[in-house]
């Protein structure tokens, strides 16, 4: 018996018209009646609530040939190992996609941070406004630490939440019957938004320079090439903000269908790695701030950064190498 068929066995049973079983979904009665015909398939929220009303498991509504209700099995056959529910999937993806937003507010932040400064700056040397540069200093810099602030405790509380679920992205599991093809079709449904996103934000990303290279090209006042600076960030922030948010979403497919960076392999090599990354950016940070308080070079010490970012994509693949060749 297929999902459609059980779907109408077991709301007749209960007595119920499509009308009641749509209402008690939150759902109209077409979606129930495409259900019913078999032209489209429930989210996997509305799976889950249906084996609550119906009191039956979520396998039995999914699984063709089970006709009565029994212990749910995975996707590979097996009962053994970690196997993630069809209720702990669906929580899952909605905790990343509500999060998604905050995150994506938290690094936008991070890089409007310096907006208020370099405004504060501008207004006290090219506009008098009886703002004076110590004013304009320590009020720009203090907006920039509450900012700062503000995305940080965003971050964390997300990371909070999300640190039950941290064992998707980095151990090996099974999927409950039913679930892969799920989240593959919501994957699916998603991907002309994730894909316009990433396009937007890229897009964004490009212009975003054009105020300041206009702004070069006309020799405007320094009180302007700070304003340009400024939609610059704005506009890059605007980009991140995108790109975040989508890719938020997104990766919480990738996670469950273990894919790209989720492989089983990829996860094993992250887990070898992760010291290492600990290890090799601690002794760049330290480096950093020895280099830059004994020399007080902070406008040239920060070259190290990108360097060190180089270099550690080389020692990244070296010891990838060593880890795949001594698997």
């Amino acid at each position: 018996m297929i999902l459609a068929d059980k779907i109408i066995k077991l709301r007749k049973q209960r007595g119920w018209s499509q009308e009641q079983l749509a209402e008690m979904l939150n759902v109209s009665r077409q979606s129930v009646s495409k259900w019913e015909g078999g032209l489209s398939i429930p989210d996997l929220d509305k799976i889950i609530k249906m084996s609550s009303l119906f009191g039956v498991s979520t396998d039995y509504l999914l699984k063709d040939e089970v006709e009565e209700i029994q212990p749910a099995t995975t996707e590979k056959g097996g009962a053994d190992g970690l196997v993630i529910s069809m209720e702990e999937a669906a929580k899952f993806m909605e905790i990343k996609e509500k999060l998604s937003s905050k995150t994506a507010l938290a690094v936008a932040m991070f890089i409007l941070c310096p907006v208020p400064l370099i405004l504060l700056g501008a207004l006290s040397e090219g506009v008098k406004m009886g703002i004076t540069e110590d004013m304009a200093g320590g009020l720009g810099m203090a907006i920039l630490l509450v900012m700062v602030a503000i995305g940080v405790v965003i971050t964390i509380l997300n990371e909070m939440q999300l640190s039950k679920y941290e064992y998707i992205g980095k151990e090996e599991f099974t999927l409950e019957y039913g679930v892969k093809g799920i989240v593959e079709r919501k994957m699916e449904d998603y991907a002309q938004s994730h894909r316009t996103s990433i396009a937007g934000g890229v897009a964004l990303c490009i212009t975003a320079v054009v105020p300041m290279m206009l702004a070069v090209a006309l020799s405007v006042s320094d009180f302007v090439m700070a304003c340009m600076v400024c939609v610059l960030l704005t506009l890059i922030a605007i980009a991140t903000y995108l790109m975040v948010r989508s890719s938020n979403i997104n990766d919480s497919y990738l996670r469950l269908l273990q894919l790209e960076d989720f492989t089983p392999e990829k996860k094993y090599i992250g887990k070898k790695l992760h010291t290492l990354t600990v290890v090799y950016f601690c002794i760049v940070t330290a480096a950093y701030l020895a280099i830059s308080f004994a020399t007080g070079a902070w406008s040239k010490t920060w070259a190290i950064w990108p360097v060190a970012a180089v270099l550690y994509m080389a020692v990244e693949s070296f010891a990838t190498a060593q880890i795949k060749k001594n698997k």
